[in-house]
């Protein structure tokens, strides 16, 4: 399991409102001796997405579904609520380039244009 990840923007409370809004992350704490803006979100199972500022930061042109992607749970009976948050807050569906057996949606944020794979939650290992 891993403890988090970073993402960097120029925009830290654009990102994560988004992020909030749409998949519904809550903050924690974050550091006060931290030297940039900072917001750390809480995305479940004690794991956090930390958005932090970084001058002149611009998102990689591989993002995608067999680029770079950040990859989330998220239960399948809110996707089709989600996806209209997506929508409504900016963001860009994406249709998947391969089938999978199980449910899963792709998008683009609006702020940096990070690539999300959101995948249906019954897939956790830890639920299996």
């Amino acid at each position: 399991m891993f403890a988090h990840l970073t993402l960097a923007t120029q925009d830290v409370e654009r990102t994560a409102a988004f992020l909030e809004k749409t998949l519904g992350y809550t903050r924690n704490p974050s550091p006060a001796n931290s030297p940039v803006p900072t917001v750390w979100l809480n995305v479940g199972r004690s794991q956090e997405m930390h958005v932090t500022f970084v001058e002149g930061f611009r998102v990689s042109g591989f993002e995608g579904e067999f680029g770079r992607h950040i990859a989330v749970y998220h239960p399948v009976e809110d996707f089709a609520g989600l996806k209209q948050r997506l929508t409504d807050a900016g963001g860009e569906l994406i249709e998947p380039m391969r089938t999978t057996a199980h449910q899963r949606l792709f998008f683009r944020e609006p702020v940096n244009g990070y690539v999300f794979e959101v995948i249906d939650q019954a897939r956790q290992p830890w639920s299996l």
